[in-house]
């Protein structure tokens, strides 16, 4: 049974379905040189930091990148789903409660904030918990060009 979760599908194979619009991006940006790139993923129930690389990927023509996940505002949390190996995830850190629609007062509500400095270009991404305290933070420094 083929099930979706935004875009991945639980299929770890070739591109399918709406992966195949993610390809076709990662694809192009590859292509045009687009380095460094970083999504910023919300509307989801728990917290996590993702590296996608190609090495580690099914589909391969795309350039490393970051996804830094946080949420939800105020509603119950859920765990992820199981990371589709598509794109070659690798599960950096997480957050998440230890069963489905766990209430907003059981501290699984989260926020992400990023600073980008001016001189430098590096970017310091932090996911927060509700009372702004830091669970993790990474720093990124712009490749060399």
């Amino acid at each position: 049974m083929m099930r979706w979760e935004a875009i991945a599908n639980t299929d770890n194979g070739v591109p399918k379905g709406r992966e195949l619009e993610t390809a076709e991006l990662l694809s192009f940006l590859r292509q045009q040189k687009v380095r460094d790139t970083v999504w910023l993923t919300a509307d989801v129930h728990y917290c996590a930091a993702h590296h996608y690389h190609p090495d580690q990927a099914v589909f391969q023509d795309f350039d490393p990148f970051w996804e830094f996940v946080a949420g939800p505002l105020n509603a119950g949390s859920f765990g992820p789903n199981t990371l589709d190996k598509t794109f070659g995830p690798e599960l950096v850190f997480q957050k998440a409660p230890p069963a489905q629609n766990t209430s907003p007062f059981a501290g699984f509500q989260f926020f992400g904030e990023v600073n980008i400095d001016g001189q430098s270009g590096e970017m310091t991404v932090t996911l927060r918990d509700l009372d702004g305290v830091s669970v993790f933070e990474k720093k990124l420094v712009p490749a060399q060009v």
